[in-house]
């Protein structure tokens, strides 16, 4: 295993400012909404992506969350879809370069067969939240994971999904997150990034990486309800533009703390996304 700590000399900022072309060269991203009374997480979620420079956005909404969704967006398209089915024609529009799936997605039969419908599509694809839920406790549904796809598991999550893992996590000396989440990542074989204030990002190559938010850069503040929806939106709208899942995910978890850090304390999830143009700004002044 290869580990380093991630740091801003390391990451492609740059390429965060693409001088020329039109909204489809930013890319496409789809985020899928829970039903009536769950979409805000989507929203988060949605927001993140095109503030992190998509060039366009698509929540993927349940027809009972139509007009709760679309009394909240304006940038933001919309886009019904009833069942797995209805989903597998929308990602026949190739534009699509990025899903985004788990947050207040629901985890029951339905549920499973959308993960399955988007892991089928073969696109860079974020699983958080309620997604993690469903891999847990599916097999068939785990090995659908692909080498472009992001896991994003909180601590609780994580044993969930990977419970002998955790367990010697715990348990065994020397065995710390950056073996726990490459052994993870191995496992899925695809890139797990596990979150705290040392979050870690795992290649299934053996590659790691570890962001620390503390010392001089501890953001406490980001233990909010939605931090973690920004985070899967913020990776969803690298990749939609076109950055691998690995790159996408460190740059992702960098960009998190530093608008964490740039608005302070009294921070809510809803204040990340907006954080982000004085956060480009400062980098690519």
């Amino acid at each position: 295993m290869t580990h380093h700590q991630i740091t801003r000399d390391q990451l492609p900022l740059n390429q965060l400012a693409k001088a020329q072309g039109h909204k489809f060269a930013h890319g496409h991203a789809l985020v899928l909404s829970g039903g009536a009374g769950r979409s805000g997480a989507a929203r988060l979620a949605a927001r993140a992506a095109l503030r992190v420079g998509a060039g366009l956005v698509t929540l993927a909404v349940p027809p009972e969350a139509l007009a709760e969704v679309a009394s909240q967006i304006t940038a933001i398209m919309l886009q019904p879809v009833a069942d797995a089915r209805a989903l597998a024609k929308v990602l026949e529009d190739d534009r699509f370069k990025a899903i985004c799936l788990g947050p207040a997605l629901g985890t029951g039969k339905g549920h499973a067969a959308l993960v399955a419908s988007c892991l089928a599509a073969r696109r860079a694809t974020v699983l958080d939240a309620d997604a993690l839920t469903l891999l847990a406790k599916d097999k068939p549904l785990f090995s659908a994971l692909h080498e472009s796809c992001v896991l994003t598991p909180h601590a609780g999550e994580f044993a969930r999904l990977f419970p002998d893992l955790a367990e010697k996590l715990a348990n065994a000396p020397g065995f710390g997150k950056p073996e726990a989440t490459q052994e993870a990542a191995a496992r899925a074989g695809c890139i797990v990034v596990l979150k705290g204030a040392k979050t870690t990002v795992a290649h299934p190559d053996g590659l790691c990486g570890q962001h620390s938010a503390t010392g001089e850069r501890a953001a406490p503040w980001l233990a909010t309800a939605g931090a973690g929806d920004v985070l899967a939106g913020l990776i969803t709208g690298l990749m939609a533009r076109g950055f691998g899942p690995a790159l996408a995910a460190e740059l992702g978890v960098w960009l998190h703390v530093e608008a964490a850090l740039s608005f302070g304390p009294g921070l809510i999830a809803e204040d990340l996304p907006e954080e982000l143009p004085r956060v480009l700004n400062a980098l690519l002044a």
